[in-house]
């Protein structure tokens, strides 16, 4: 969950006044996977309640298991240090076992693994992230939103239950180096950066309307095959009423990431968050973090240095001039090996999803119709045998300033 940068005086946020109500039933029973492919993942995957459609489900009710602290702690094995999957802003996460049909505590290898978020009492964050939580993906279920299993609230402890996704965040796999971590190829970025739009788009639509306010790359989970699940809905908020532009509430959210008319007056827009969807964009065709403070200061801000070369990448440049501004952009460690022209596309959506007056960024649904424009186009250049690619670029003054990438 975001980090919280500021405040608007004039209006605060309602505070929750009590946890979120159990649903009827302790259990939740998920069906069986059917069909193959199951067998060939390291874990096996939490069935789709959409039947596994591009499409998204907003539920009349939540169907969560309420889970008691005792369970948890049996799931996790007494939240013993070596189950720990890593640490946000909430608290850390756990890693544990779950019988796939009851999510009672299972033996190791005996179920199916979860994903155990526990809250640090000395966080920032509490009840209402946790709330938001529940009351959000406890109700939504999409192919590209990681799927919330259970929660407990129990003697001022404060948990969540999630499907387990095995390959961690975009984050690690974009930033981190050594060998668990090897360069995402051009595909793989691709392909993250459409189903992430897509479940942006998702929560955009009519039957969900839910400004999501943090949208970066360490909310974005990757399954066993590198699909994308959007995580982290603590700071969610509900989109404008009806007849209104935008929703007025305290600014919050991570450096880098936030819209420039959001942090400037609280005022969060829809499309507040395709500006984040354009820093991710532009963090997947660099390889570079949105805001590192390691670097040079005129380079700290990924959006602030990347700006001529996406700026020169739009529709009016001729194309020689941008394929070497192109170069000059991508990610080192791609050694050259990704299409040209599906790269200019991807720099010039990046482009307009980071214009600075929301009215002007396209719409998420416009964004995903454009990604899966450019993935049909490099498809289709794979499978004629005629895929482009490009020498590895010239060291960029970015990565050559001494500053950590």
């Amino acid at each position: 969950m975001g980090n919280c940068f500021g405040s608007c005086p004039e209006e605060k946020e309602k505070q929750p006044q009590s946890p979120a109500p159990k649903p009827a039933g302790k259990e939740l029973s998920w069906p069986k996977e059917n069909g193959g492919g199951v067998e060939q993942e390291q874990y096996p995957r939490w069935p789709s309640v959409n039947g596994g459609g591009g499409g998204g489900v907003v539920l009349e009710a939540a169907r969560l298991r309420v889970f008691t602290l005792a369970e948890l702690r049996a799931v996790t094995r007494g939240f013993k240090p070596e189950m720990v999957l890593g640490e946000g802003g909430f608290g850390r996460v756990y890693k544990g076992w779950a019988d796939e049909r009851t999510l009672n505590p299972a033996k190791s290898g005996a179920g199916v693994v979860v994903a155990v978020k526990k809250l640090n009492p000395e966080s920032v964050q509490g009840l209402q992230e946790w709330q938001s939580e529940v009351d959000f993906l406890g109700r939504l279920s999409h192919p590209n939103l990681v799927k919330l299993l259970g929660y407990c609230g129990e003697d001022r402890e404060l948990l969540l239950v999630y499907e387990f996704m095995p390959k961690g965040s975009l984050e690690n796999h974009l930033f981190r180096r050594g060998a668990a971590f090897e360069p995402l190829s051009w595909d793989t970025r691709l392909k993250i950066a459409v189903g992430a739009a897509r479940g942006l788009a998702f929560l955009h639509s009519p039957d969900a309307q839910i400004i999501y306010r943090d949208f970066k790359a360490s909310n974005i989970l990757l399954d066993s095959d590198f699909s994308p699940k959007l995580s982290d809905f603590g700071l969610a908020k509900h989109g404008p009423a009806a007849g209104k532009s935008h929703v007025t509430t305290r600014i919050i959210g991570t450096y880098g990431y936030a819209a420039p008319e959001y942090v400037a007056t609280g005022h969060l827009y829809v499309k507040s968050d395709v500006y984040g969807f354009g820093v991710v964009l532009l963090e997947l065709l660099t390889g570079l973090r949105a805001h590192d403070l390691n670097r040079p200061s005129h380079q700290q801000s990924l959006v602030d240095w990347a700006r001529p070369y996406i700026a020169g990448a739009g529709a009016g440049s001729g194309s020689g001039s941008s394929g070497r501004k192109l170069a000059g952009l991508m990610d080192a460690r791609l050694a050259g090996q990704y299409p040209p022209k599906a790269a200019l596309r991807a720099a010039r959506l990046a482009h307009r999803c980071l214009c600075g007056d929301p009215k002007t960024r396209p719409s998420m649904d416009d964004v995903v119709a454009k990604l899966e424009e450019i993935e049909s186009m490099a498809a289709a250049k794979t499978s004629r045998g005629t895929r482009d690619s490009l020498p590895p670029p010239r060291r960029s003054p970015y990565r050559s300033s001494g500053g950590k990438p």
